[in-house]
């Protein structure tokens, strides 16, 4: 069985952390280095949820695109939500390791995973990497829909192939607009618009998205907004990372357990349509 160090170097050669943004807070947060592996879990947030599954399922690492300290702390004391997550891994001997804006951009990263699971054909990054000659990694993706279709249709489509979540899927733009070029992003993209504008896509598909940023937008193009929560836009990359690490220990002979976690960690529970009209 390989020792974490040996998996924790894996998962950095496919997500070098020096490619994470200042601001992030990728790596491995809790582990010995010379303890054994033989199970590992993927999932996106290091809730204390995922890691009483991760207890269960009898894991040695967890694997979160989500950091679990994103800014400095000055305790882990097991009164504090985020501390009580730090006491059950290490009680239980579980390594935690993030990948966060590393895997934004890697090649494949999680628009790619996201692109996938809506079964469209990526042409580029939206964002290119400078720094990468090929082309290949960056932020975002541009897409191809093959065969065209509606907003309305596209927008069902990644209703059905994404995780359900209570917010579902929010449409912004002429639902009878065709749509043949998609620019995705994984998590919160409203930051991303002068890209999407410039790339000339007919719609775009991410999370979060805020009420002026969105409406600006719509006034400033027709360009459709496909609005999905931001849990569920980054959840087919455990699926992506899962296989890439089974690869992996398929061809080291690690025999390693590899799981994707199905707890849904979206913080929102439920939706109602609204039904009133304004005053």
């Amino acid at each position: 069985m390989p020792r974490l160090s040996e998996v924790i170097a894996a998962l950095d050669a496919l997500w070098p952390p020096e490619r994470a943004e200042e601001w992030d807070a990728v790596g491995t947060v809790c582990g010995d280095p010379d303890a054994e592996v033989t199970r590992v879990l993927f999932a996106v947030d290091p809730v204390q949820d995922v890691v009483d599954e991760a207890v269960t399922l009898g894991a040695d690492l967890l694997v979160t695109h989500h950091p679990l300290y994103l800014r400095g702390t000055t305790t882990v004391a097991a009164g504090h939500f985020k501390g009580r997550v730090v006491h059950t891994l290490i009680r239980n001997g579980i390594a935690l390791h993030v990948a966060h804006t590393n895997a934004d951009t890697a090649d494949p990263g999680v628009s790619d995973a996201l692109a996938g699971a809506l079964d469209l054909r990526v042409v580029r990054p939206l964002v290119p990497d400078p720094s990468d000659p090929a082309g290949h990694r960056g932020l975002g993706r541009v897409c191809e829909v093959d065969p065209p279709e509606t907003l309305r249709e596209f927008a069902a489509r990644a209703a059905r192939r994404l995780p359900p979540t209570a917010q579902g899927i929010r449409v912004a733009g002429d639902p009878d607009a065709t749509v043949r070029t998609v620019a995705v992003s994984g998590g919160s993209g409203d930051s991303l618009f002068d890209q999407v504008r410039a790339a000339g896509v007919d719609a775009f598909l991410t999370a979060d998205l805020r009420h002026h940023p969105a409406s600006e937008a719509t006034q400033h193009s027709p360009l459709g907004l496909v609005d999905a929560a931001h849990w569920a836009t980054e959840w087919p990359w455990c699926e992506q990372a899962a296989a890439q690490l089974d690869e992996i220990s398929d061809r080291h002979g690690w025999d390693l357990r590899v799981h994707v976690s199905k707890t849904v960690t979206d913080p929102w529970s439920a939706h109602h349509d609204s039904s009133g009209a304004p005053n």
